[in-house]
């Protein structure tokens, strides 16, 4: 596919996703079925340009010239403007080539420039006015950096290697990477990541797909040798498999979540790690009431500090859909600590920059349970510190 070409389908991507409810993953995923003629570098460049520009929707929108929300061709043009590219570089990719787009219309052409330093800061952070007063006690810089790509993070599995063994065996395959931030078994890939799926490493169960964030909050935990822990929201497994590897395989480790889709993905992933995770049918922990050292809940969130990798979450939510969080992130709470044993601790965990999902939460969940109290210090992560902002906090049971 010419630039032109690439730049067209992702237009139409856009305005697809626009215009439905369904994520923008399964609608990149249709277009790449319908475009079988599209090759692998087709589909990461559609997809770069269609995530680069629903991260900066608001802001593309607004050096484009345009009002919010606009179509696909606008924000990809504003998106084009944002990456500095010039106005006659604009031109040939917006020259009416074959499979590219029609050429810009003159009142295209001069609405573009408009100085993103002049605009509200909604527009600046690209984020929904009304989640600003939620957010306004993170730092500017925190919530701009989410309109950036994010790394490629890895975990390696203490298991079956270390470190330096994973960094040899990714570069067999053609996979650079470092010593990441936040955790001790972090790597950041920065080079050949697409071949990661197929290295030996990967499918050795070496090393395990993690951002840095994730990682910090699952050794916040804290697991140790012999604990019976539950991973209460586990969905596909990654912190039951590194609470796994903390332990170095000797513990009791149980893992459930609502979806049974979510948790079918475990079995083969702890086979590959050589780690034994226990499986809960989705809704039933009866049995390990008041018998878990541990309960670690990654509770539903907004995802906020994950916007960098979800951007599209961002726009579809709403007051009602995060008042409904909160709620959910209650309940959760109350029906985890029922596994916690007297002196054990439950560890609440999101992925979310929002206090009213963070720190209120536990406040909340100790105003109505006076056997609980605060454990230590809570973690709280933003994209500046490498990782996805990620909030974790300790309580322990009395009695």
């Amino acid at each position: 596919m010419t630039p032109a070409a690439r730049l067209q389908a992702a237009i139409e991507v856009v305005d697809r996703w626009a215009a439905g409810g369904t994520s923008l993953d399964r609608v990149l995923a249709e277009w790449s079925r319908a475009s079988r003629f599209a090759g692998s570098g087709d589909r990461r460049a559609v997809g770069d340009l269609v995530y680069d520009t629903i991260r900066r929707m608001r802001s593309a929108a607004w050096v484009a010239g345009v009002p919010e929300p606009a179509g696909g061709r606008m924000l990809l043009l504003g998106n084009l403007i944002l990456d500095g590219l010039g106005a006659a570089d604009r031109e040939v990719l917006f020259a009416g080539l074959r499979h590219g787009p029609a050429p810009l219309a003159e009142a295209e052409r001069n609405g573009c420039g408009s100085p993103l330093d002049s605009a509200p800061a909604g527009v600046r952070l690209d984020l929904p006015d009304w989640l600003l007063p939620h957010l306004d006690g993170v730092a500017e810089p925190a919530l701009a950096a989410l309109r950036q790509r994010a790394p490629l993070f890895l975990r390696v599995n203490s298991l079956k290697s270390d470190l330096d063994a994973a960094i040899t065996a990714l570069a067999a395959s053609g996979i650079t990477a470092e010593r990441g931030p936040l955790a001790p078994g972090c790597l950041r890939v920065t080079g050949g990541g697409t071949a990661l799926a197929a290295s030996h490493a990967y499918l050795g169960g070496l090393v395990e797909i993690q951002d840095a964030g994730s990682q910090a909050a699952a050794s916040y935990a804290g697991v140790r040798t012999g604990e019976t822990v539950l991973d209460y929201c586990a969905g596909g497994g990654g912190k039951s498999l590194a609470f796994a590897a903390a332990m170095g395989g000797a513990g009791r480790i149980y893992a459930h979540d609502i979806s049974a889709g979510r948790l079918a993905q475990i079995k083969d992933r702890a086979a590959r790690a050589g780690a034994s995770v226990t499986l809960c049918p989705p809704g039933r922990t009866d049995e390990l009431d008041g018998r878990c050292d541990l309960v670690f809940v990654d509770a539903p969130c907004s995802g906020s500090g994950a916007w960098r990798r979800n951007p599209h979450a961002k726009w579809r939510l709403t007051p009602a859909g995060l008042a409904n969080l909160v709620s959910l992130q209650d309940s959760i709470l109350a029906s985890a600590a029922r596994a916690v044993r007297p002196g054990g601790r439950l560890i609440y965990a999101t992925c979310s920059l929002v206090p009213a999902e963070n720190s209120e939460r536990v406040d909340a969940f100790l105003a109505q349970r006076p056997d609980f109290r605060s454990g230590r210090a809570p973690l709280s992560l933003t994209p500046l510190d490498g990782g996805d902002g990620f909030f974790a906090a300790e309580v322990v049971r009395l009695t």
